[in-house]
């Protein structure tokens, strides 16, 4: 199966750079329907039409973003040297609300480029 996600520009060129090999989302109904195997096409949000194909190789699921970069170093996320934990929830909380968090828990989707 095919998914279709957007990503800001950061994000999207570390994949595109296989600098990024997890990428964070909530867990809700449309990232339940992710299985390993798949395949993701990520879009860059200011402009569409770039697109990066990647295949998921793992899923991993949390209660909450901070459990969840916790698990990992910061680099597998494709952040910079020195990135704190407290960075990586401020970003991740720009795009999710507490509430959203708590209902659905989030997802470390582990992915390779294709």
């Amino acid at each position: 199966m095919r998914h279709q996600m957007k990503l800001f520009k950061e994000p999207f060129f570390r994949i595109k750079e296989k600098r990024k090999i997890i990428e964070v989302r909530l867990f809700d109904e449309k990232r339940q329907k992710v299985s390993i195997g798949d395949e993701i096409e990520f879009s860059w949000i200011d402009n569409p039409e770039e697109k990066v194909l990647v295949r998921v190789v793992g899923l991993s699921r949390f209660k909450t973003f901070k459990d969840l970069y916790s698990s990992f170093h910061y680099s597998l996320f494709g952040h910079p040297h020195g990135t704190t934990l407290n960075e990586q929830l401020k970003d991740i909380m720009e795009c999710y609300s507490k509430e959203n968090e708590e209902k659905y828990g989030s997802l470390a989707i582990h992915i390779e480029l294709i």
